[in-house]
């Protein structure tokens, strides 16, 4: 199928409304691991989904501890110069080299994001970095410090473009008042719509949103159950999410289900409804869908260009009203925060 893109804020860069995300690419032997994983299975999707037309791929330093980034790189190294896609990443988690296993800690003193971000360039074997973006708030030093970071370095063009990543309403409005913030990525689902209020924000400040776990890992693609959880790794982060737990993840497993008619009537998977409800929402340009091999990406690929239509998206708020009324604003017209 052909992938229209769309401007991405002011950033210059068009993008498809689906990206590559490459958290899972990051491999096992971290605190937030989805397990062990194939390196040559993600090369192998990675090529598949830029070969089928997406042109960005996300991903940061903290995923694998550096790994997924080395992934990339080599991902990047096997395609023409004219077929490489944007590569979107970011900075702010750092770790402890000598135990991998304790949780990453952010930081934001500029001296620690400059030297994420040439460790960055080395392992991606780039010379600019598409996007670089916080990858959560930092305690150490005030956000203004490093906001202004991020924007010398764009100045400096050792980056294209700079956002934020998982930051509130509050926060948004400082980084802007120093300099304009290019792009955020807030998570969002149909389970998970909190940033309803964030994106508005960005729609209104030509700022671009890449919303991030549009399926909710996994939970909202239809393959998931309550017995598959327990075959998942022990290091996989989601035995310990609350979204995979107890009444909660019987509530989500529910709402896919409810996905299922939608998706039987165009012909496609619950993956795709799910990430095109997300697209569905004004101020989302585009969301980074995970795959750990090409068939996956097959399964999302068609939210890129599958309309949902008035009645589609009622009927979805509807299911999210019954199973997950909590999380947030349930329909693309009655966006607030």
């Amino acid at each position: 199928m052909a992938l229209t893109t769309v401007p991405l804020g002011n950033t210059g860069m068009a993008i498809t409304r689906v990206g590559f995300g490459t958290w899972a690419a990051g491999g096992g032997g971290w605190a937030f691991s989805w397990g062990p994983q194939d390196d040559e299975e993600s090369l192998a999707a990675i090529h598949h989904a830029v070969e089928s037309g997406v042109n960005w791929v996300d991903t940061a330093p903290v995923y694998g501890l550096g790994h997924s980034e080395e992934v990339v790189g080599r991902a990047l190294q096997g395609l023409a110069e004219r077929d490489r896609p944007y590569v979107f990443t970011k900075c702010s988690r750092v770790w402890d080299e000598a135990d991998r296993s304790k949780p990453p800690r952010s930081v934001g003193a500029p001296e620690s994001i400059r030297a994420e971000v040439e460790a960055s360039l080395r392992r991606l074997q780039v010379e600019r970095l598409d996007l670089v973006q916080m990858h959560w708030p930092a305690f150490d030093v005030a956000l203004e410090d490093y906001w202004a970071t991020l924007l010398a370095l764009k100045e400096e063009g050792k980056v294209r473009a700079a956002g934020l990543c998982n930051h509130n309403l509050s926060q948004l409005e400082a980084a802007e008042a120093l300099g304009h913030v290019d792009t955020l990525q807030p998570p969002f689902s149909a389970i998970k719509r909190g940033a309803a209020g964030e994106i508005a924000w960005c729609l209104d400040h030509s700022t671009g949103v890449i919303a991030y776990s549009p399926m909710q890992a996994g939970l909202l693609t239809g393959a998931f159950s309550a017995d598959r959880l327990k075959g998942l790794p022990k290091e996989d982060w989601r035995t310990r999410d609350a979204e995979f737990s107890g009444d909660r993840l019987l509530r989500n497993l529910d709402l896919a289900d409810a996905l299922r008619p939608v998706a039987d009537r165009h012909g496609t998977t619950l993956a795709a409804v799910a990430v095109a409800w997300v697209l569905a929402w004004k101020g989302v340009t585009g969301a980074i869908v995970g795959a750990r091999h090409p068939d996956q990406v097959d399964g999302w690929l068609p939210a890129a260009v599958l309309e949902l239509s008035a009645g589609e998206l009622d009927e979805i708020a509807s299911a999210i009203e019954a199973t997950r009324p909590d999380a947030g604003p349930v329909h693309p017209a009655r966006q607030s925060a």
